[in-house]
């Protein structure tokens, strides 16, 4: 045993570990600075750093109220979560791999020997075979030990690779928070939105109503013609039909707000219900900058985790190339009787190294390590265009924002002016000095300019929420989830 013991120092000082060794890939130079979109469009967007919880920025309560419950209680996060709590069981279980295995064993049997069954006790007949039946009770136990020698690494390697695999998880659940957080706020939002298109065709419903009365008055006078009605009529009609599309999309985005925080669809929110404008930063947005970016997306970090992962297998698969030297340790007792097997001579042992190696076959070694390196090349094009398409989102998101801002503005000026307009074609009509085709060219501009302003004031708030969840923010200080209460 003393001989055997003294080979584990002697192992783990000759011990190393192939296979290469991680160093997180170079992020592209022109990663670093701020975006490129910022500075043409300085009224919407900043290098300020982005706030943990961004949608705070809406001081709105609803909002705070909706994402912090949906934070805790969204299904996606929850599986998210317990991803993470089974990785985090892999890296226990491989950490366990570096102490030794260990099986405690104990038995009781009553044993018949039949004639015929050589004996070492009375019984015993010619020639030695047992002259009738015998019975014997039989006391065992044991006690096993193994230990894996991680003379080439493979074992930490292994380790390595679960590591990675943990903090792969943990990125995973804070991605599902950025898009839960992100899209809680856009349903909300979309509900909001389409709240307000329904009310501005409604309002513009009621004064196309007025005109076709109006049209109806006339055409009984005898100022007017029944073409005159229809196209009032048509008018009125087409923006009527506006009404049910509006509110069957405000339902679908409530149905889908109950959903993202846990909640059956028909669990309506009730202040969402009543939400009527969405909601929007007036201020110029928090961006930061690339390499802000970067170390906050989740999704950047847990590409470059599995990678980490990854090339540490191509570690295992080297080890596995390798002998594997294990120390295996037995010890036994065995006796008739409890005090025959617990006494000196009952005991018995074996201990001793096992050396294994899969040689000369090493195909299937050999082709699990290719297997390993093409799985490490394809994780760290992963990265690559997880940079890359973060980088690529946000300056879409800020171009979008930038032209959408703009174009907000225009038809803001464009409702002023079709607004005006509408009332002194109408003035004017009343007066004889307008054909009646005149005021309703103008009530169809006044209608189209007020839903486009309506759907661009949604478009507004949809291109906030869409660059901050570009931005990998508000996965920080998130609630531990739970099942919502039913």
């Amino acid at each position: 045993m003393k001989r055997a013991l003294t080979l584990l120092p002697a192992l783990a000082l000759s011990a190393c570990v192939v296979g290469p060794n991680y160093t997180r890939p170079a992020d592209p130079p022109v990663s670093t600075g701020s975006f490129s979109e910022v500075p043409k469009a300085p009224a919407a967007a900043s290098t300020t750093a982005l706030p943990d919880r961004w949608w705070r920025l809406y001081d709105d309560p609803v909002v705070d109220r909706l994402v912090g419950a949906a934070l805790k209680h969204n299904t996606d996060i929850r599986v998210a979560a317990a991803n993470l709590v089974r990785a985090r069981a892999v890296l226990s279980e491989q950490k366990g791999a570096r102490l030794p295995s260990t099986d405690i064993s104990a038995s009781y049997a009553r044993r018949r020997f039949g004639t015929g069954a050589a004996l070492g006790a009375g019984g015993i007949g010619a020639g030695g075979a047992s002259t009738q039946p015998f019975e014997t009770d039989l006391f065992s136990g044991g006690f096993d030990a193994s230990y894996e020698v991680d003379l080439f690494g493979g074992v930490t390697r292994a380790i390595e690779a679960a590591r990675g695999d943990t903090e792969a998880a943990a990125a995973q659940l804070d991605a599902a928070r950025v898009s839960v957080a992100a899209e809680t706020a856009r349903a909300y939002a979309a509900a909001c939105g389409n709240a307000a298109q329904r009310a501005v065709a409604a309002d513009t419903v009621k004064l196309q109503q007025q005109t076709l009365n109006l049209t109806n008055t006339l055409f009984t006078a005898g100022r007017g013609t029944r073409r005159d009605v229809e196209r009032a009529d048509v008018l009125l009609a087409q923006t009527q039909a506006t009404i049910p599309t509006f509110e069957a999309e405000r339902r679908a985005s409530l149905y889908a707000l109950a959903t993202l925080t846990g909640l059956p669809p028909e669990q309506i929110d009730a202040d969402a219900d009543r939400c009527a404008t969405p909601p929007r930063v007036d201020a110029v947005l928090p961006v930061g900058d690339g390499a802000a970016l970067l170390s906050r997306r989740p999704d950047v970090r847990a590409a470059e985790r599995k990678l980490a992962a990854d090339t540490a297998r191509v570690g295992v698969a080297i080890a596995a190339l390798y002998p594997k030297i294990t120390l295996a340790g037995n010890v036994s007792v065995a006796g008739t009787s409890l005090s025959q097997a617990t006494s000196a001579n009952a005991l018995s042992f074996s201990l001793g190294p096992l050396i294994s190696w899969s040689f000369p076959n090493q195909t299937v070694a050999r082709a699990q390590l290719r297997q390993a390196r093409a799985g490490a090349d394809a994780s760290l094009a992963t990265f690559d265009g997880a940079v890359l398409t973060a980088l690529k989102e946000v300056e879409q998101a800020l171009a979008r924002y930038a032209g959408e801002l703009d174009r907000n503005a225009a038809l803001r000026r464009g409702v002023a002016s079709s607004d005006a307009a509408a009332k002194l074609s109408r003035l004017r009509f009343d007066y004889g000095a307008d054909s009646f085709l005149l005021l309703i060219d103008a009530e169809r501009d006044r209608a189209s300019a007020r839903a486009a302003l309506a759907a661009s004031d949604a478009a507004v708030s949809d291109a906030q929420i869409s660059l901050f969840k570009a931005l990998g923010g508000g996965w920080q200080d998130a609630p531990a989830p739970e099942r919502q209460p039913r």
